[in-house]
């Protein structure tokens, strides 16, 4: 974990601790579930959203090839 910290644009293990000790004092302890909670339900919608394009996408094509 520790390599790819330091690969994150410079972040060190150090000042992820500091960064996860700010959320956690501007939000406290009860707020921070809530936030990722909502954050995975984005990122599942999000998912969901491309995968419903790639579909269409897929679709269209199959369709152009059949009409040929």
């Amino acid at each position: 974990m520790t390599d790819f910290c330091l690969l994150f644009m410079g972040v060190g293990t150090q000042e992820i601790i500091i960064i996860a000790l700010v959320v956690l004092l501007l939000f406290g302890g009860k707020k921070i579930p809530e936030l990722m909670r909502g954050l995975g339900k984005g990122v599942r919608n999000f998912k969901e959203g491309v995968n419903g394009i790639e579909k269409d996408i897929t679709d269209s094509v199959d369709s152009d090839q059949t009409k040929k």
